[in-house]
Order: C-alpha cells, then structure tokens, then sequence
C-alpha cells in the first residue's frame, strides 16, 4: 500500500468588507464610466437637497440612479414616473450600503425631444389651470390710440409692426419694451416687460412675439414665466411669435394668436382708408335718403296746397253734406216715432182687453171693504166682511157706497 500526500492548500488572501467594496468601485468606474442606459422612469423621488433619486427598469430588472443637482438644473422638462429616458452616466458603488447604481450626467427622452416633452407637459399643466379657456379671453379694442410692443429692437420684427401700423393708423403711439427674445435671459425679461405696461398702463393693447426659428429660439415663449405674465396681464395681449406654422405656450394664452408679427399689426389697428371709402359710402346712401324724403313731402306739400285752392268750395260741400245728413235724420226720427206709435196703440188694445174696466163695462162689479186706516180691500167671498162695514162697489159706470146689514 503506497500512501499518496497532497499538497498543501496555498495561503487564502481575506478580504474585510470594505477592501471588497472598494475594489468593486474600482472595477466598476473603470469599466462604466461612461454608458448609456434606456429604461423607464420608476419610484422618481426629489430630494430637498436638490438631487434626484428614482430607478430605470425594463421588463426584468431595476437600477438605481442618482442625479445631481448641478446635473438637473440644465433639464427643460420634468422627471416622472413612466416616462421612458436615456441616460449619460456612470456605474458608481455606494460603499456604506454596497449597492451599485448609475449617477447621470445628462437624461433625455426617449422617441421624442427634451424641449418637446416640456412643452407637452407645460402646456397640460396650464391647460389644467384655465389659462386656455375661451371664456377667459378678451376681445382687442376697435379703435386704440396707445399701443404696447414686447421684442427685440433691432429685429425685422419692430420695423414690420411699424411699417403696417404707419400706413394704417398713422395716428397710432407706439410704446416699445425692449427685450432679449433669445437666451436664459429672455422669459424673465419678457414677463417682466409685460408687467410693466400693466402697472403705468402705457397701452390699450400690447403685441408680444418675435421672428420665427427653431424651438430652442423660440424656448422663451414657451416658459411658464411668460405664460403667467400673459395670463395676470389686464391690457388684452396678441402673441406673434415666429411664422404661421409655429405655436408656442403665450399664443395659447394671449388673447388673440396672430400667424405674423405682420398680421398682429393689422389685427389690432384699424385700416383708416377702408374706414375712409365706408363712410363716403354711408354718406351717399344718406344722401339719397334725405333727397328721396324731402322729394316725397315736396308732393305731400304740394298736394295738401292743391287742397286748400278753394276753401269757398270746400264749404259749399261741406253744407251740402250737413244738408244731406240733417234730411236723413229727420227721416230716420219720422220714421223711429211711426214704428214706435203703431206699437204702443197695440200693446194699448192688448192691455185693454185684459183690463177689470173692460169685465165691468160688461155687467159686473167689483166690491172693495173700508179698513180702518182708510185703505181698502177687494171682497172675494162673503165671509170677509161683518154686519157695519162699509162697502165701495165698482160698476161699468160710476160706483155705489154701502153697508152691511146682513149676511
């Protein structure tokens, strides 16, 4: 039997948690230092150190991010849940609890732009507000004298709106605010323009807008600064920002959209040669009015003149007609009376065959009994009466006193 010795096991190397955590870090930073990864955005938590914490996950795993301060003050939209991103960063451990995640630098939207997912997300956001309704906007001033612009000062912008509102409107003022409409500086300068105008009241109406470009130049209208300002503003506000195809967040706001710088011009003044050639014409059909009436009372004159010729004449028919209607009446009354009398003669002989005079004339007589006041009362039957009353009877002709001696 042959005994076979092993070797011996070589000597371990042990690592504390630290020293392992440590060398993880290493081996990740260096090898994903720069890596982007897409997912969609979960668990998003801002902290009030400025950071933001949240997770990428896909179908089958979740990683955990951390993003800086410094590196989210450059983002145009908000982080939350759902939105699908990718991500600039790099894998870091956080040794205390040893876990890795990624540590962005820069984040962007997945399928659609940074600064159009803004926009979306503003424009729900103000929507929700009311600063779009339709009740709320305000109709522009037929005729202002004062009239407020909110551009840069050196762009084809200002000489446009001057060009059209001097062949116009020469009459108008105009006030113009200038600001930067490019650039970090231009919201707050554009709002603040706008409130200015309100607070020493310098116009009845104001244009706010600039040339066209890209949406990155025409960013500052599309900030919720400018938006407010718009929206709190009592003078109603035209926004004319870019060309007709472009759309911003102020002309969802403002009280009118107009497609042009141009266009905004000629909205909010009026075309006084137009106003020129409608009044001639107002003027001619008034014109035409008054000559149609006092042709018509010259005849009515002259008629009423043709009347009043002959007043003797006049009279003459006048008494002709009194004549005329005096005979009528005669024969109407003439006639009223002979109708009326043959009437009564009728209803005489009617009342007369009925009449008790009429039974007396024929043989009998009627019997009245003296009262005691004097009155009387016709005797019907023989017991009404008592030996010593006194008695009237009634014949055709004359009548009988009497008394009763027995019954």
């Amino acid at each position: 039997m042959q005994l076979e010795l092993s070797a011996l096991p070589e000597e371990r190397h042990i690592y504390t948690v630290t020293e392992l955590t440590g060398e993880l870090k290493k081996i990740l930073e260096r090898n994903f230092s720069h890596v982007w990864v897409a997912g969609e955005i979960s668990n998003f938590r801002p902290h009030s150190s400025g950071h933001y914490y949240f997770s990428l996950k896909d179908e089958r795993a979740h990683l955990p991010v951390v993003m800086f301060r410094g590196a989210n003050r450059q983002l145009k939209f908000k982080l939350e849940d759902g939105l699908a991103m990718l991500c600039l960063g790099r894998i870091s451990l956080y040794e205390p609890q040893g876990k890795y995640q990624l540590v962005v630098e820069s984040i962007e939207p997945q399928g659609l732009g940074a600064l159009q997912l803004a926009f979306e997300q503003l424009k729900t956001k103000l929507a929700a507000a009311g600063l779009f309704a339709a009740e709320r906007k305000r109709p522009l001033p037929k005729f202002p004298k004062h009239v407020g612009v909110v551009t840069s000062p050196t762009g084809a912008v200002i000489r446009d709106i001057i060009n059209v509102l001097s062949r116009r409107d020469p009459r108008l003022h105009l006030f113009l605010v200038p600001v930067n409409v490019q650039g970090e500086k231009a919201a707050p300068e554009i709002a603040a323009a706008i409130d200015l105008i309100n607070e020493h009241g310098l116009a009845e109406v104001m244009i706010v807008g600039r040339g066209g470009g890209s949406l990155e130049d025409l960013w500052a209208f599309n900030t919720e600064i400018v938006a407010q300002a718009i929206a709190r503003s009592k003078i109603p506000v035209v926004s004319a920002v870019g060309h007709e195809t472009d759309f911003t967040i102020a002309d969802f706001v403002a009280d009118l959209r107009a497609p042009t710088p141009s266009a905004a011009a000629e909205l909010i003044s009026p075309n006084l040669a137009e106003l020129r050639l409608q009044a001639k014409a107002i003027e001619s059909r008034l014109q035409r009015g008054v000559e149609a009436w006092l042709h018509w009372n010259r005849e009515k004159v002259a008629h009423l003149v043709q009347r009043l010729k002959h007043p003797a004449r006049r009279l003459e028919e006048l008494n002709l007609r009194v004549d005329e209607w005096s005979a009528r009446l005669h024969r109407a009354i003439e006639h009223f009376l002979k109708t009326h009398q043959q009437h009564l003669r009728s209803l005489s002989e009617q009342i007369h065959l009925v009449s008790p005079l009429a039974v007396l004339q024929r043989g009998y007589s009627l019997t009245y009994r003296w009262l005691e006041d004097g009155s009387k009362v016709l005797v019907r039957e023989a017991t009404a009466v008592q030996l010593g009353d006194g008695l009237q009877i009634l014949l055709g002709e004359g009548e009988i006193s009497a008394m009763v001696k027995s019954l």
